[in-house]
C-alpha cells in the first residue's frame, strides 16, 4: 500500500472532528468537505449562500495549495446544499473561482450540514507535477 500524507494548513479551518483536512496518496489529493468557517476565528462567516460558497472555496484552495495542488488540478467536486434553491447563487461563485477549468461535479441537497451551514464542498485533485 502506498503512503498516506496528512495535509494540514493554518490557512483553512482546523478539522472539527477525527479527520484530516486532506490526504495525499499516489499523486492524488482527497480533500475533506469544507464549510464556511473563518480559519482565524473558527467562526462561521456571515452572509448568504454566495458569501458562504466564497469562503468554502477559499478554504478549499488553501488546503489544495498545502497539498501541492490547486483549483486548476481538481478532477471532481461534490457540492452539498441545504436547499437546491441555492444552486444558482452557489454556481455563480463556483464558476468565478474555477474560471475556465471545469472539473466533474455532483451537487446534492441534504437535510442538514455541519453547524447548519448552507453549503459544503469536497474535492479530489491531482498534485501538480
Amino acid at each position: 500500500m502506498s503512503s498516506l500524507e496528512i495535509v494540514q494548513t493554518p490557512h483553512a479551518p482546523a478539522a472539527i472532528g477525527p479527520y484530516s483536512q486532506a490526504i495525499v496518496s499516489d499523486g492524488w489529493v482527497f480533500c475533506s468537505g469544507q464549510i464556511p468557517l473563518d480559519p482565524a476565528t473558527m467562526e462561521l462567516v456571515a452572509g448568504d449562500v454566495a458569501a458562504q460558497t466564497d469562503r468554502v472555496l477559499t478554504n478549499l484552495r488553501a488546503v489544495l495549495e498545502a497539498a501541492g495542488a490547486s483549483l486548476q488540478t481538481v478532477v471532481k467536486t461534490t457540492v452539498f446544499l441545504s436547499d437546491m434553491a441555492f444552486f444558482g447563487a452557489m454556481n455563480e461563485v463556483y464558476a468565478r473561482h474555477f474560471g475556465d477549468h471545469r472539473p466533474a461535479r455532483a451537487a446534492v441537497a441534504v437535510r442538514t450540514l455541519p453547524k447548519n451551514v448552507d453549503v459544503e464542498i469536497e474535492c479530489v485533485a491531482r498534485v501538480q507535477g
